[in-house]
């Protein structure tokens, strides 16, 4: 069996999930205790440490995005202008334009957003990161339900 040439290599497909499981366990983890019931306004000693683990996770999401870009996303589009790969362009969309969110906020919270603007713009964040993980999910079950690539004789 032929592997398919636009599916990312298992090894970049782990390599996204646990980026993106480290993202989502440190930024629950940090809202949970940033906001959580009996935060006496006064910062958690452990957020400071999940803030360092979200950061190396958002390099490390961001290696993935930069091996993503090299050649699954210019191939999947060129693949997905058939009729029967639509959908796949679609969830496409969504994870780059929803990524494209949660890096720009991301790099305001770290380095200039106005304290008065920034908790509105951790909620942007949060919440863009949310989408950003259902729509990984959706486009991995597109992907999943794709015949394997056979190579014309």
């Amino acid at each position: 069996m032929h592997r398919n040439p636009v599916r990312p290599s298992r090894w970049q497909r782990q390599w996204l999930l646990a980026a993106s499981l480290l993202l989502a366990a440190t930024g629950v983890a940090w809202l949970a205790l940033h906001y959580g019931a009996g935060s006496d306004g006064l910062p958690h000693p452990a957020e400071g440490w999940l803030m360092r683990l979200h950061g190396a996770g958002a390099f490390a999401a961001l290696f993935g995005a930069g091996l993503m870009a090299g050649h699954h996303i210019p191939a999947g589009w060129r693949l997905t202008q058939r009729p029967r790969h639509a959908g796949q362009r679609r969830s496409g969309l969504w994870l780059c334009v929803t990524g494209g969110v949660v890096i720009a906020t991301g790099y305001a919270l770290y380095y200039f957003a106005p304290e008065g603007l920034r908790p509105a713009l951790g909620w942007l964040h949060s919440g863009a990161a949310a989408l950003l993980l259902l729509a990984g999910a959706w486009h991995a079950r597109q992907h999943a339900g794709l015949r394997p690539y056979r190579p014309k004789p």
